[in-house]
């Protein structure tokens, strides 16, 4: 019995390192530009800055209020933090065509990508939108958020803040 929950312990700390270090790096799956062009976000991402990636989709309402909310602090985060922020849409080839003018409506100054075959979704591990990561200076994910209420663009900007005081 007590070899079991050795085995069992070193198999779950084992599973967790690795499922850490998967997170903490960013995929290098193949997005596009709302031109068409397939890019990776290692090609998008600009070295030694923070940056917010956003994943929605145009049919999402939490989604599309996480990012008019952020659009309002946007502005001033760039200043104060020098920060970028990508918003992904996970719309598939059906509903894509809404999202370019969706963006242009709204007004948002991202840079804004289509996941369209949900394959960075897959490859970040998480199943529904509105999902936020926030990379480091050095292309590392060191937080994520699920979901949206009024209010946790706050907590990104705390976020935000610790990071770059560091």
């Amino acid at each position: 019995m007590n070899v079991n929950k050795i085995f069992f312990s070193v198999l779950f700390l084992t599973l967790f390192a690795l499922s850490s270090n998967a997170q903490s790096s960013l995929p290098s799956t193949q997005i596009k530009t709302l031109d068409g062009k397939r890019v990776t976000l290692q090609e998008v991402i600009q070295p030694g800055r923070v940056t917010v990636i956003s994943f929605w989709a145009t049919w999402c309402a939490p989604c599309k209020k996480e990012l008019d909310a952020i659009s309002d602090l946007y502005p001033d985060w760039q200043k104060e933090f020098g920060i970028e922020l990508i918003a992904i849409s996970t719309d598939d080839a059906r509903s894509s065509s809404k999202i370019k003018p969706m963006v242009e409506q709204k007004g948002w100054e991202y840079t804004v990508l289509n996941d369209q075959n949900q394959e960075l979704q897959k490859a970040l591990n998480f199943q529904a939108v509105p999902q936020t990561f926030l990379v480091d200076q050095a292309g590392k994910i060191v937080w994520s958020h699920a979901g949206y209420v009024p209010g946790d663009e706050n907590i990104l900007e705390a976020k935000i803040k610790e990071l770059v005081a560091n």
